[in-house]
């Protein structure tokens, strides 16, 4: 099992997918789909592409875990750019320059406990997957 704490980790989707080909012998978790029932299930009002990075979920669970990361003022850094057609050739930087894209304002440490719980219960899921 690969738990991958970033979400746009492209080579390590490729590898498990290949490991995979005859039988279920990797898992990456989260995948998105795990993201997204998170999201749900914690009442997130952001989806993963308008919430991308510094947002509502990942300053969720910083509130929940370790608030002393966050920097004063995220409550008023919430920055869109939903439109990101050359994200992989410009990077971050061409459509922020503060590193967010997304809503931190609307992060909470309630949000940050539910999204953790969601992730487990997925990840027991995934797990049977992989028993002999």
């Amino acid at each position: 099992m690969i738990v991958n704490g970033h979400g746009g980790n492209y080579a390590l989707r490729n590898v498990v997918q290949q490991a995979t080909t005859v039988r279920p012998r990797m898992a990456l978790f989260p995948a998105s789909e795990d993201w997204n029932t998170a999201r749900a299930d914690a009442g997130c009002k952001t989806g993963s592409h308008e919430d991308m990075h510094g947002g509502e979920i990942e300053v969720s669970l910083l509130l929940h875990g370790a608030p002393q990361l966050l920097r004063e003022g995220y409550q008023t850094a919430d920055h869109e750019a939903n439109d990101r057609p050359d994200l992989l050739t410009v990077g971050m930087r061409g459509y922020t320059a503060s590193g967010i894209i997304g809503r931190p304002s609307l992060g909470s440490a309630e949000k940050g406990a539910a999204v953790l719980d969601s992730l487990s219960r997925s990840f027991a899921r995934v797990h049977k997957l992989l028993e002999p």
